[in-house]
């Protein structure tokens, strides 16, 4: 059985007592290999607005998110994590971005949350972009092998400042106790769930459960993975809003798509 570690900000070193920089995070750019991003809306259909962009890695020419992640090895996990958080938000600052940005990060490459942000904050602070407009997700499916320590991350950068969301919720086994132990911003549920779903009880039944279960843990649910019509409005009826999939926009490499491009945001 594994131990519980609880989960309050006493378990880390406050930010000021740190060292200036970490050698690691000032070698993130030293791969080996180059990458890029795409950036994915998620639309908030309350607001007709665009609540944030994903950002989605990409090889250096639009290549799949596979050509990237299949470099990426225990060697340089921790470099790799680091450069992304750099690129991501250098990358939305000079398209402009104003929305939220999401960032995929890698639980494993982080040994300590308060000394692995450094980074993050350094490139948020010389590019101007606003901590709170930050949302580090991860997805349930990611092998951690401490389900403890993940919810210590994760409520470490909550008290810093960012806000943080579990991926692809639904998709493995851990995602009610990892809810249990730490209660994220967001929940983005798995598309797995979401697929068919207007027509598909069981799916609605277990949906329908986990945005009531997500409403009252006071956690926002974004639904991913959205391709047909039947599926929006089946999850708009639970009193989901936020939504992602190709049915309002596809991943854009190097680029971002305005609300004025989906059609579902002007009605």
């Amino acid at each position: 059985m594994t131990s519980t570690i609880p989960i309050r900000a006493s378990n880390f070193a406050p930010l000021e007592e740190l060292p200036a920089r970490c050698g690691d995070c000032a070698d993130g750019e030293q791969l080996g290999f180059e990458f890029s991003f795409a950036y994915q809306p998620i639309v908030d259909l309350d607001a007709g607005s665009i609540y944030a962009h994903e950002a989605l890695v990409r090889g250096p020419a639009g290549e799949g998110a596979m050509s990237v992640l299949s470099q990426v090895n225990e060697a340089n996990r921790y470099r790799f994590d680091q450069s992304c958080r750099v690129k991501a938000i250098k990358g939305a600052v000079q398209l402009g971005l104003t929305e939220k940005l999401s960032i995929n990060f890698l639980p494993n490459a982080v040994y300590r949350p308060e000394a692995c942000i450094r980074t993050t904050l350094a490139a948020a602070r010389a590019h101007g972009f606003p901590i709170e407009n930050i949302i580090f997700e991860t997805t349930e499916g990611e092998r951690v092998g401490d389900g403890a320590w993940y919810a210590q991350v994760m409520a470490e950068y909550q008290r810093i400042g960012f806000l943080t969301a579990i991926d692809d919720f639904g998709a493995g086994y851990a995602g009610l106790n990892l809810l249990s132990q730490f209660q994220p911003d967001l929940v983005k549920l798995d598309m797995e769930l979401i697929r068919g779903i207007d027509t598909h009880k069981a799916r609605q039944i277990i949906v329908t459960s986990t945005v009531r279960m997500c409403r009252e843990l006071g956690v926002l649910v974004i639904a991913e993975g959205i391709e047909t019509v039947g599926e929006m409005e089946f999850l708009r009826s639970t009193g989901v809003s936020l939504m992602q999939g190709y049915l309002f926009a596809r991943p854009s490499f190097q680029s971002l798509v305005t609300a004025e491009a989906i059609p579902y945001l002007q009605r």
